[in-house]
């Protein structure tokens, strides 16, 4: 009986010890979600810049229709 509390012990402290470990996920999600925030930043910078080429495209048409 002794033997079997002692067993029980080993594999409670085992599976908290595991359990509280902090592992690799950690480090990838926090490197995931970095990447996640540049390349959305990245993605707004380029549509915000093709809007305004957008723009510009059209202010240059207007132009050479009220010349012409």
């Amino acid at each position: 009986m002794k033997s079997m509390k002692a067993l029980f012990v080993v594999a409670t402290l085992t599976a908290s010890s595991l359990a509280m470990a902090t592992g690799g996920g950690d480090k990838t999600f926090n490197r995931m979600e970095s990447a996640r925030k540049v390349s959305m930043e990245a993605y707004q910078v380029a549509q915000k810049q093709k809007a305004e080429a957008a723009v510009a495209e059209s202010k240059a048409k207007a132009t050479d229709h009220a010349n012409s």
